[in-house]
């Protein structure tokens, strides 16, 4: 048996006061987060005429945490209550945030300094997203997970499409140094959010209950055994992995094949980084219903075939109309890829023992993001030595194949994915 908490009170979602406030303040970070995706990039190619190399290395920065302490910061945050952990996560993220703007007001911004940024950030990510399921399942019941990722990745993407058209005014009306701003202002609002939960003691995990805590070093093995022993969180671990190398690839030097290659404003870049989020929206608008259509697993299967051939549409775009491939690509890839992860997401959440829940997260994400900071420094090489398109080109083609390989997964020929009773280890077969 494993020690849980008691079961969350049924309530509507639009009645859940925790979830609606988890909700708004996750919606607004998101809203901060996706300038940053634009301003940070554009403030190192305009402010400091960043070529590939750098642009590489800004991304793999942003990543790099998950690869160096994944690991221990799943074992860590298993030990921690879940809402203290995301609260001194946005706190000290605001704070790293508005240090660039403070800089460059000093007249002392360097592009190391804004490297360091993404680093700061990207660290106090993984502590975020690894305590995070925890509280999503704290807030609400299990039968209601998968409303509640539709609901959460919905109100992200529908954010990440304002978001880069946000960044991009920003930074085309001032400084997109000063447009950070909004980012760390953002965190802070997440914080206040966070800290008016009224958890009930019952929904909070007791840090004293159930038997002495292993070691740290035995914490992380049994979150690597947990991923590597169950056949379906080890391929959707390791297509992650693939798919992420890909993308983050080919968005290492977007922007920048944006800019130069394509003659875009600042503002104009914004608009058109926010076509993939609009696919985000419109595939968590979508996923609910197509698992509900299909099955699970079909619907996963399927909307990777959306996901992942599209993307090789991106490096045909062309000034003027031809900009069209790369509008029609974001969007697609954009619904595929996150319809798949809000169904993914749930069946995780339901799926996953709760004492292994933020263990399972941060291995699963250590190869899923552990990738793409080498991915950064893998583009930023070929940017510089064959050029920005035949680059994101085979990044593309690499994201594409990962997505296919759904077609030899445990799940082939199932309908839907497996239901695992956590208190009984009990197998469901549906």
């Amino acid at each position: 048996m494993t020690d849980r908490p008691a079961p969350v009170a049924a309530l509507p979602l639009r009645r859940n006061r925790d979830f609606s406030l988890l909700w708004l303040g996750e919606g607004v970070s998101v809203l901060g987060n996706a300038t940053t995706s634009v301003l940070l990039p554009l403030l190192a190619v305009v402010a400091f005429d960043a070529g590939p190399g750098w642009m590489g290395i800004l991304t793999a920065a942003a990543w790099v945490p998950w690869l160096l302490i994944g690991l221990p910061a799943g074992a860590w945050v298993d030990r921690l209550p879940a809402r203290r952990v995301m609260v001194v996560s946005d706190l000290v993220a605001a704070s790293v945030l508005v240090s660039v703007p403070v800089a460059w007001a000093m007249g002392s911004l360097t592009l190391t300094h804004v490297v360091l940024a993404a680093l700061g950030n990207g660290t106090c990510t993984v502590f975020f997203r690894a305590a995070y399921p925890a509280l999503v399942r704290q807030v609400a019941p299990a039968e209601q997970q998968e409303r509640v990722f539709a609901r959460l990745f919905g109100t992200e993407s529908a954010m990440q499409v304002a978001g880069p058209g946000v960044g991009g005014l920003l930074a085309q009306l001032g400084s997109a140094a000063l447009g950070l701003v909004v980012d760390a202002v953002s965190f802070l609002v997440s914080a206040a959010c966070l800290a008016m939960l009224r958890l009930t003691p019952a929904a909070q995990p007791s840090p004293t209950a159930g038997p002495p805590r292993p070691s740290l070093r035995r914490s992380i093995r049994e979150g690597v055994d947990y991923i590597r022993g169950d056949r379906i969180l080890r391929f959707f671990t390791v297509m992650g992995g693939l798919s992420n190398f890909g993308l983050t690839g080919y968005g290492a030097l977007l922007v920048l094949f944006l800019v130069r290659d394509l003659g875009m404003s600042p503002a104009t870049v914004g608009v058109v980084m926010a076509t993939g989020s609009i696919g985000g929206f419109l595939g968590a608008a979508l996923a609910t219903r197509v698992s509900s259509r299909l099955g699970s697993a079909r619907a996963v299967l399927w909307l990777q075939v959306v996901a992942g051939p599209t993307a090789l549409l991106v490096p045909l775009a062309t000034p003027g109309a031809g900009t069209a491939y790369l509008v029609a690509g974001q969007l697609l890839v954009g619904t595929g890829v996150v319809a798949g992860n809000v169904i993914r997401g749930a069946w995780r959440n339901r799926y996953v023992p709760e004492a292994m829940l933020a263990r399972q997260v941060t291995t699963a994400q250590v190869v899923n993001y552990g990738t793409m900071p080498i991915a950064g420094l893998v583009a930023g090489f070929l940017g510089t030595q064959v050029g920005l398109r035949p680059t994101i080109a085979v990044m593309a083609a690499v994201h594409a194949l990962a997505c296919l390989s759904m077609f030899w997964s445990p799940l082939r020929g199932r309908r839907d994915m497996p239901e695992v009773n956590p208190d009984e280890g009990l197998l469901v077969s549906r």
